[in-house]
């Protein structure tokens, strides 16, 4: 089930906004909260949208990442769930609309904050997987932007908001709720699958696994961990998954330096220690592809 569930939103979600919000009955897709440590809560709808991360308490309600605006309404029931109160501030893990479709209607209420690089392309049009998508409307996009890290002092804690790498994309942004402990990784993990790079968006693969290092490095051993996609991890869910990023790039790596072609490469694949990865969209085929494109593009850049 899981899988279809993937099949089915990457690929209304690289039709349109517009197609998807039509095909799609918002009515039976439930978003559901659960406290996660400190006052970050998690919100996650049946549909398999982006994770949501709230910090919720006396200063009000903070929101990483708001899912898709016909969500809007089932988002609001979970947060005056979790304890409610006035909405303050909206960031942005990244621009990809299953994680910021929410912008345009919560926007008007409170300043959306985001990478540079996000609000570029929430502005502009944008092409991926071959697909077009028109600029956000004017209430959806950033107001405050940010190139390198900033910090909001919010419901008693430091929440430290920090760039990475090319990656996922090329504004991707880590939180960290710092008294909480918890760390929303954005699309840059994904708990249950081999990740997907948009290239079109300015990623790149061996960039994304060296965010995750990055992280990892910065991290308490008892840090809970929001995935942009996939159940609540750990520390160690985080620190696996960082091996099988490094473990396949090196595979793809040590196939290429021996001559072989990416169709001779993608024919022979992983072994079965990696094959639980595939599960999701993004098949052993595609990620093979990502890794080889990243490691093609450094080779060029270096004659």
């Amino acid at each position: 089930m899981r899988q279809f569930l993937w099949f089915v939103l990457f690929t209304w979600m690289f039709a349109s906004p517009a197609a998807f919000g039509q095909q799609q009955d918002f009515s039976k897709i439930d978003v559901k909260g659960s406290k996660v440590s400190g006052n970050v809560y998690m919100l996650q709808a049946d549909l398999g949208s982006g994770n949501i991360g709230a910090s919720v308490g006396p200063d009000g309600i903070l929101i990483v990442d708001d899912q898709f605006a016909p969500q809007a309404d089932k988002i609001r029931a979970a947060l005056k769930e979790a304890g409610g109160g006035t909405l303050k501030f909206i960031l942005n893990t990244h621009w990809h609309f299953d994680h910021v479709g929410g912008n345009k209607v919560f926007g008007p209420e409170a300043p959306i904050i985001a990478h540079t690089n996000v609000r570029k392309r929430l502005t502009t049009e944008q092409k991926v997987m071959g697909r077009t998508f028109p600029p956000e409307p004017k209430e959806a996009w950033p107001v405050i932007t940010f190139d390198q890290s900033l910090s909001i002092h919010f419901n008693g804690e430091e929440i430290k908001v920090f760039h990475l790498f090319p990656g996922h994309t090329d504004g991707d942004s880590v939180v960290y709720f710092s008294g909480s402990k918890v760390v929303h990784m954005g699309d840059q993990y994904i708990a249950h699958g081999f990740p997907f790079i948009d290239y079109e968006s300015g990623g790149d693969a061996e960039g994304f696994a060296k965010n995750v290092a990055a992280v990892i490095a910065q991290l308490p051993p008892d840090t809970k961990v929001i995935p942009g996609h996939g159940p609540l991890s750990t520390l160690d869910d985080l620190k696996k998954y960082h091996h099988m990023l490094t473990a396949t790039t090196d595979i793809v790596r040590q196939r290429m330096a021996a001559g072989k072609s990416l169709d001779a490469i993608k024919a022979e694949g992983f072994s079965d220690e990696w094959k639980s990865f595939g599960q999701g969209f993004v098949k052993a085929e595609m990620w093979i592809t990502a890794i080889h494109t990243g490691l093609s593009k450094q080779k060029t850049s270096t004659k």
